[in-house]
């Protein structure tokens, strides 16, 4: 089968810092279902392993996490699927990835391909949605279903793939005036168009501006990029007893600054459940169920910004390279072989 790999970690723009390549279609075993890869997006954690994860020596490491596609093929204990279904999912960030022809993944972190969605449309969204979803009500612990919350959130990095999905659920699915950041009139449209109630630049003083807004107290941030940077100014942003989530890697923090206020702090990765086989690692598959629902009724639309043609180490090296300018808006998606 035809796959995009690395043998080593080399500058996006180096003649092999990934590569196509041939190798053996995988045989599904346990609860593996294996899917015909249709179309993979691209994930800041796709740029972050090629850089940090050295295969072994004669090894070629795929990467690319989320996929939409057709089940081919399903192991002995496979009971949610069965041959011709068509799925989405994220993966798992301990095996070999989507870029390929034919993937192996456990059912229990699969869903259903949202009906009224291409197969581009809904790989844009698994790994942005059960992040999104885990941090606002798992960490943040937000309240679904209240047609009125009397406290803001914050999104910092509301027009990345992340934040263009937590926007939308938490407009949707909670009373929280939802904030977000974004510093070029191209994503403060796009975070508005998803439903934000404010936007404000992070480029800029962002105290002075919440306080301007004069909005309910700001008592959730999700801090999606740049954490490092701002996480001084958030702690006073942050009402008293408030929770700030993050999802990205700071190199330093001084988390003291939380203590004057209780406030807490929370990370999240989406990857935890299947990385540890956690007893709730079905929970992901009836997300992702949960979000195809919500898509078919339209509820939340899909984050799909832009499609680079077919799948191969060409238009891979060009979506990671746009990734890693930190200049993307939603989500960038490859389609076919």
């Amino acid at each position: 089968m035809k796959a995009v790999g690395y043998n080593k970690s080399l500058p996006i723009d180096a003649a092999e810092s990934l590569i196509d390549f041939e190798t053996a279609k995988p045989e599904p075993a346990g609860r593996d279902i294996r899917v015909a890869v249709r179309a993979v997006s691209v994930n800041p954690v796709d740029t972050k392993v090629r850089m940090r994860a050295v295969p072994a020596e004669g090894d070629t490491k795929i990467l690319g996490y989320d996929a939409a596609g057709i089940v081919d093929a399903i192991g002995p204990d496979v009971t949610l699927f069965k041959a011709g279904d068509e799925v989405f999912y994220a993966g798992s960030i301990l095996r070999q990835g989507t870029n390929a022809e034919f993937h192996l993944v456990d059912e229990r972190i699969v869903g259903r391909k949202p009906a009224t969605l291409s197969f581009a449309q809904a790989a844009a969204l698994p790994l942005t949605s059960i992040t999104a979803w885990e941090l606002l009500f798992d960490r943040l612990g937000a309240l679904p279903g209240r047609s009125v919350d009397p406290r803001t959130l914050l999104i910092v990095g509301g027009a990345g793939g992340v934040g263009s999905i937590l926007i939308q659920l938490a407009r949707r699915l909670t009373g929280l005036t939802v904030l977000t950041t974004a510093s070029r009139p191209q994503t403060v449209k796009w975070c508005y168009d998803l439903g934000a109630h404010a936007v404000i630049d992070h480029s800029q003083p962002m105290k002075e501006q919440v306080k301007a807004l004069k909005l309910p107290p700001v008592s959730l941030i999700a801090s999606l990029t740049g954490t490092q940077d701002h996480f001084p100014v958030l702690t006073e942003i942050l009402a008293p007893q408030g929770k700030i989530g993050l999802i990205d890697d700071p190199a330093s923090v001084n988390f003291s600054l939380l203590k004057g206020k209780a406030g807490s702090l929370h990370w999240e990765s989406m990857f935890t459940r299947s990385s540890f086989q956690t007893a709730d690692m079905i929970g992901q598959h009836h997300l992702l169920n949960d979000v195809a629902d919500m898509i078919d009724k339209g509820v939340l639309r899909t984050t799909l910004d832009q499609t680079y043609g077919t799948i191969n180490a060409a238009n891979l090296k060009r979506a990671h390279a746009l990734i890693e300018s930190g200049k993307s808006v939603g989500k960038v998606v490859l389609e076919g072989w």
